[in-house]
């Protein structure tokens, strides 16, 4: 979108430190790059500029996200953001509209808007839109929007009859290999299997898939997600870590990381668990421990957990090992309004109140500002063990000092 010199080359997305390839452009695919290919292993196999790798740019993707989904909702009130690139849209009631038609102004809207093409299939159910979805983008006849709601049966079982059933939502690859051992091969061969048969011998997931692909929407949106119940935040390091220091700083970030998430669901944590690790495939000897520690109150302030996090650091080290990865996990969520108040327990001398109202101030200036304008001091300044971005692209959206210039 940013860099129009880029469109039709060979172009894979790397994993974190750079690692394996996660996503590749249709160039990419016809020299035969495989999904989760080591990038170091298959870098020198091609001439110097055939292949273009760039790293993972998560806060490009959320911001141009984020712009999809605000356009979305323009289009209509009922709505689910399924993943960072999927949406369900409910068009019920919009009866005075030809929903082809509209469904080309809300791909058109968003390709003129943001730059970023989009395909959109449209279905009586989640699974039909889905597979709709599938063909819109496989399919050059349709122009990225195909409707089953305006095929005739003959018609769309002919289409459903040359997908194979491992595209329908919910059927991984195993899945499908048991069901191709009972005959079913494709879409419309599990459109046609007996429900209850299969919902005894797999579960009944499989009979509201079942039901979904007959036209029985069975799957409604979730408008809202439900809060986490749990909440990681790990990464592996950019170089191999030995000292305790690196491990408490790198702990801080994300417990600050995960603290965060968990106030913007407004949810309390009981208990945080922090791990360590070496790797398991290097020569040195393996060393990986955990420790989790319940909380006196249930609690999301940064300095508190961030100060329980370094406290078990300090027992899971053993110098003389290389560390590899480390991560926090915020443990049995609650609600603030189910959250159990300790009548003796004041978060680091100071009173509930006085928390929230730090823990908002923190959060204000790093939204305002951006992410880490506000930190605390352990987490440290130079973090060279941070995860590797050697071939980021710029942050057009998100940084005011790589947005581009015309001249």
């Amino acid at each position: 979108m940013f860099n129009p010199k880029l469109k039709g080359k060979a172009i894979v997305i790397l994993s974190n430190n750079d690692g394996c390839c996660v996503s590749r452009s249709d160039a990419a695919k016809q020299l035969g790059i495989k999904m989760g290919a080591p990038w170091f292993q298959i870098k020198d196999q091609f001439k110097p500029g055939e292949v273009i790798a760039l790293s993972s740019n998560y806060e490009l993707y959320a911001d141009m996200s984020n712009r999809v989904m605000n356009l979305i909702s323009q289009f209509t009130p009922d709505y689910e953001i399924y993943s960072v690139d999927e949406a369900f849209c409910n068009f019920t009631g919009f009866i005075s509209k030809d929903l082809t038609s509209y469904s080309r102004e809300i791909k058109s809207t968003i390709l003129k808007w943001t730059g970023l093409p989009v395909c959109v299939g449209l279905g009586s159910s989640k699974t039909l839109a889905k597979l709709s979805n599938h063909c819109a983008k496989k399919r050059p006849e349709y122009s990225g929007v195909c409707n089953f709601n305006i095929m005739s049966p003959g018609q769309l079982n002919s289409i459903l009859q040359t997908i194979p059933v491992g595209e329908v939502w919910g059927i991984g690859s195993r899945l499908s290999v048991k069901l191709n051992q009972l005959g079913i091969l494709t879409v419309l061969d599990l459109k046609r299997a007996h429900s209850r048969t299969l919902r005894d011998k797999f579960s009944v997931v499989m009979a509201k898939t079942i039901a979904e692909l007959n036209g029985i929407a069975c799957i409604g949106l979730e408008q809202v997600a439900p809060p986490k119940q749990n909440i990681a935040s790990t990464r592996s390091f950019g170089i191999p870590v030995t000292s305790i220091e690196s491990l408490m700083e790198s702990v801080t970030l994300y417990t600050s990381r995960a603290t965060e998430k968990a106030r913007a669901q407004h949810t309390h944590a009981n208990s945080i668990s922090v791990f360590i690790q070496t790797s398991p495939f290097a020569q040195s000897p393996y060393y990986g421990g955990s420790l989790t520690v319940a909380l006196p109150s249930p609690s999301n302030d940064t300095r508190l957990l961030v100060k329980t996090a370094l406290w078990i650091v300090k027992r899971l080290y053993k110098p003389g090992y290389v560390y590899q990865k480390a991560g926090v996990l915020l443990n049995d969520l609650i609600p603030d309004e189910g959250r159990q108040r300790d009548l003796f327990f004041d978060a680091l001398n100071g009173n509930d109140t006085q928390s929230a109202k730090v823990m908002a101030v923190l959060d204000a200036i790093n939204q305002r500002y951006g992410r880490q304008t506000l930190k605390l001091g352990s987490e440290g300044f130079k973090a060279p063990w941070k995860m590797k971005q050697n071939f980021k692209s710029p942050g057009y959206t998100t940084n005011w000092n790589e947005l581009i210039q015309a001249s």
